[in-house]
């Protein structure tokens, strides 16, 4: 089952990431956990020649450092009104590293963040801030985008949960974490295979199969029986699995599939920090992030204390 124990949220304290702290609230609500309200001063840029890089000027001017106090209060307080223990944190640096320093030290169970920040993309736009927290963080990430944004999703009343499965580690992981969502809101698992076959990605044949149809049906029906094996009979009783095979770009027919299924979350894995993860994660699942009609939870198989204590 999942243990949260500790939420961080970063937030640069635009509408687009509040919307992502009212996720974090719902989830530190359910879980009964504490929330970090984490807002980042970036540094100084430094203009070459003339000026050292540095801290910014918001924490040692009284006045700019007082006024960021005062917001993050008021962007916090709701959840504080609905009894919610919210710890709120400044500090000054660089934004990625900030946050994964702050994700270690707490030590965090999950990461709850928006895809896009202040003005859509000056601050927080996916492939900064966001891609290399999903790639780096000690814990799972939820990104929260613009169009997903207006309902928070309760864990509790999740109805269904769309996990893409490729058979690797990373989505090995995510599924055991989405069969616990799903146990305990007792939702719909969608459980979806991709096959990247299309006019340019025609695989070749296998020795003893005669055509393109043939091979194709037997692809399909190794997939479907890979994906029925790995859901462990006693989860079928409350998780009400389905197994779909579609063909086609992985993560076109993963937001495809999302939208047409109304899922209200997409549990999936994410690869780690090679150059071959880095591309893979830049085919599939940065695609999905970027353009999810829902919120994505993003999981990593590096093994780690936090979120996933035992999952059955």
């Amino acid at each position: 089952m999942i243990s949260i124990r500790r939420i961080l949220c970063p937030t640069d304290l635009s509408d687009l990431s509040a919307r992502a702290f009212r996720h974090a609230t719902a989830f530190a609500k359910w879980y009964e956990a504490e929330l970090d309200a984490l807002y980042v001063v970036p540094a100084v840029v430094p203009h070459p020649g003339v000026m050292p890089p540095g801290p910014s000027w918001a924490l040692f001017d009284p006045e700019a450092r007082s006024q960021v106090e005062d917001e993050l209060h008021y962007f916090v307080a709701p959840a504080e009104n609905e009894g919610v223990t919210v710890k709120r944190t400044i500090r000054d640096g660089d934004v990625v590293s900030e946050i994964l320093k702050e994700a270690r030290g707490i030590p965090a169970d999950l990461v709850v963040m928006g895809t896009h920040g202040r003005g859509g993309f000056e601050r927080w736009i996916l492939g900064s801030v966001a891609e290399k927290t999903l790639r780096k963080a000690p814990c799972p990430v939820l990104t929260v985008p613009p169009a997903g944004g207006d309902q928070p999703v309760d864990p509790i009343h999740l109805k269904k949960v769309l996990c893409p499965v490729d058979f690797s580690e990373a989505s090995t992981a995510a599924l055991r974490y989405a069969l616990s969502l799903a146990e305990e809101s007792d939702a719909e698992l969608v459980l979806l295979h991709a096959l990247e076959w299309g006019p340019e990605l025609e695989p070749p044949l296998r020795p003893g199969i005669a055509d393109f149809p043939e091979y194709r049906r037997l692809l399909e029906q190794d997939a479907r029986e890979k994906l029925r094996a790995a859901i462990p009979t006693e989860a079928r009783d409350w998780c009400h699995p389905e197994e779909v095979v579609v063909f086609g770009r992985a993560y076109q027919r993963i937001l495809a599939e999302a939208k047409a299924r109304q899922a209200q979350m997409i549990v999936m894995g994410v690869h780690g920090r090679s150059a071959l993860d880095i591309l893979l994660f830049g085919s599939t699942t940065h695609h999905v992030v970027r353009a999810a009609c829902c919120p994505v939870l993003t999981i990593s198989p590096e093994p780690r204390r936090a979120a996933l204590a035992n999952a059955s």
